[in-house]
Order: structure tokens, then sequence, then C-alpha cells
């Protein structure tokens, strides 16, 4: 089938279902939405995953930027040196960390199919949360993601914040790669040989 086709047959069959959704099914959609939406507040989704502007009081959450992870126009500088002490840090936008794993950026959780979660299934999403490994790469959903929290939600609670995050307005934008400790023994002390 020509690619142009194919996406058209499923921009009308995704139509079709939408236009013969029954009330019954509308409503149970909308009650799991809201559901989601309670749980994405109540775990702090949009503390990390929504950048931070300056706003007239202050930082405030850029809402135009909701739930798009780290800005991908956003430069950082090197991140301070960490101690014992102090073993990690994070960016005054709250969407990039840096500890003994790593630096790691807030992933985009729109459904934008391109640089989003928009390609990943409901199974995908779930399965991520359960296991904490990204879809696709495999590579470890590391700090400071509580992914480990998320895991033990029940399968019915993982729907509705997939279904949350599914109906927010697609935001394109690219996050930047995770980036490695910096020297060998950090790597080792991460559980990681050495390159």
């Amino acid at each position: 089938m020509h690619p142009n086709l194919k996406q058209i047959t499923l921009t009308a069959a995704a139509l079709a279902c939408t236009l013969f959704q029954t009330p019954a099914q509308a409503e149970g959609r909308d009650a799991l939405v809201k559901r989601g939406a309670l749980l994405v507040g109540v775990g702090g989704c949009m503390d990390c995953h929504t950048p931070f502007k300056m706003g007239p009081n202050g930082p405030e959450k850029d809402l135009a930027r909701g739930l798009s992870g780290h800005p991908e126009t956003l430069q950082l500088p090197p991140p301070p040196k960490l101690a014992a002490e102090w073993n990690w840090a994070g960016s005054a936008t709250m969407t990039a960390f840096v500890g003994p794993w790593g630096m790691t950026y807030s992933a985009n959780l729109t459904p934008d199919r391109e640089t989003g979660i928009g390609a990943w299934t409901q199974r995908d999403f779930i399965q991520a949360m359960r296991t904490g490994k990204h879809v696709g790469v495999a590579r470890p959903i590391l700090p400071p993601m509580p992914w480990q929290a998320l895991s033990a939600l029940p399968e019915k609670d993982l729907r509705a914040v997939y279904a949350y995050l599914m109906a927010q307005p697609a935001v394109k934008n690219k996050v930047p790669d995770y980036t490695p400790p910096p020297s060998n023994t950090a790597q080792t002390a991460a559980g990681r040989k050495p390159s």
C-alpha cells in the first residue's frame, strides 16, 4: 500500500472510531483521562517534565511547553563540581540533572510522534514503567525519574496516566541524549564497565 494511502486510511479509521463512540465509551475515556490527570499531578510529573520560565513573581512552569521535557534549545554550561556530601544537582529549569549516573534530561512526555511518546503504545508505556527501560533503546530510565514508585501502581492507573499524556497537546521538542559520567571510576561505581 502506498505510504500516503496508508496514512489516509489510518486517519479515516481513527476519525470513524471517534465519531461512532457511544456516550458511555466517551464518558469512560473522560474518566480515565481525569484519573490520569490526578495521578500526574500527585506524582509531580509536571515538576520535572515541564520547563520553568521566569515570570513576574519568579520562576513558574511554562505551561505552553507542558510535559515537553528539557528544552532542545537550552544549552547548559558544564555542571557544578560534585562531592560526596553534594552528589547530584539540577538545572534552574528543573529539566536537567547530574549525578554519579551522568547527566539526564527530562523526557518529552507529549504525544508528539517524533520527539515525544506519541509512537508508544499503551503496552510500551506500561512496560517502560514496570521495567525501568526506555522503549526501543532499552537504556535504563535514570535518576531522578521515580519509575520504581510508578512500577508499583496498578495497571489501571498506568493506563490512566498514559491516557492523560496522550490527551495533551503534542509539543515538538527533541530532548538531548543522556550523557554518561566523565570518569571511568564513576562508570565503574555505577555498574558500567569503563570504555
